[in-house]
């Protein structure tokens, strides 16, 4: 990939980031809340590395919650009431950031 492609790529991942975080927050309180938290605990925990993933995995979580409130159920109708066993299913198969650095630890120490 060259440069231009990269900075393609950057400049439509950031678009895509802000169309998603519009469309959360045009969700109702309780659903917009519970996102931003969930937000925060997967960038916590070890969010995806990769955009693909990133991408995946919230615009599927504001689809489903967008759905939630159409029909007026609660968010933990949903998620369950264990939210973060919630978030842990759905990044269970992902290569996250602390996997990256892992790999990049060990590959420094390896190298020594």
């Amino acid at each position: 990939m060259n440069l231009i492609e990269k900075m393609i790529g950057n400049l439509n991942d950031k678009r895509e980031w802000k169309a998603m975080e519009a469309r959360a927050k045009a969700l109702p309180s309780e659903y917009h809340n519970a996102y931003k938290a969930i937000q925060k605990y997967m960038w916590t925990t070890g969010a995806p590395s990769d955009w693909k993933d990133v991408s995946r995995i919230f615009g599927g979580l504001l689809e489903l919650f967008e759905a939630g409130a159409a029909e007026g159920k609660k968010v933990t109708d949903l998620t369950g009431e264990n939210v973060a066993g919630f978030c842990d299913e759905l990044l269970k198969d992902e290569k996250t950031w602390f996997d990256k650095y892992r790999t990049k630890l060990n590959d420094t120490i390896g190298r020594g």
